[in-house]
């Protein structure tokens, strides 16, 4: 059985969590059964993006990051306060932890520039929100992340992705990278994909 730590900001977009336990969930009910997922967080409640609660199962300092296979982090908005928790020395901690075991580690749209601030990004091959309003391919760059303006990036054991569009198939690579391509394509065959 893997684990995956579903790791949670203040200010994350619900959809962008919530690709990682159906999918994963999935599988372990209806693929091959070996995926688990574990919703963590620095409060004991955090509020999503649009403006509602979430408890997290567990608190980072409850877990031990050993016990971990993987690492799940969804996308948020600055104006809800995500990057308040996502810079945050404890959480920038967890990604540096996943990255030095080269663990999967699968983000969404700007979730990306959390790997980014810790550091790991540097001459790796990333993407982030990518819509031609927005600042964050920039930003993405100014942490030293080589830019490909592409839906999804792997560089690696590390997933990136360019917006909430690419969710579901950022999880379903997640899933992929934890088991294999046939049981994946099972999974996606039983959701309809």
């Amino acid at each position: 059985m893997t684990k995956t730590l579903l790791l949670l900001a203040n200010g994350f977009e619900a959809v962008e969590a919530s690709v990682f336990t159906d999918v994963l969930g999935w599988n372990k009910w209806e693929g091959d059964g070996s995926t688990e997922v574990v919703t963590v967080g620095l409060h004991p409640q955090l509020q999503c993006t649009w403006n509602f609660s979430v408890t997290p199962e567990k608190l980072l300092h409850e877990i031990v990051l050993e016990d971990f296979d993987a690492l799940a982090i969804p996308g948020g908005f600055e104006e809800a306060g995500f990057y308040e928790d996502a810079y945050s020395e404890s959480f920038q901690q967890v990604i540096r932890h996943f990255d030095a075991k080269q663990q999967p580690i699968a983000t969404i749209c700007v979730a990306s520039l959390t790997l980014a601030n810790s550091g790991i990004l540097a001459n790796r091959n990333a993407t982030t929100y990518n819509h031609p309003t927005s600042k964050r391919l920039k930003q993405l760059q100014d942490f030293g992340a080589n830019v490909v303006n592409e839906r999804i990036v792997r560089d690696q054991h590390i997933v990136t992705s360019s917006n909430p569009g690419t969710a579901f198939d950022v999880a379903f690579l997640l899933l992929e990278m934890l088991t294999s391509r046939e049981n994946t394509e099972h999974v996606r065959d039983l959701m309809g994909f």
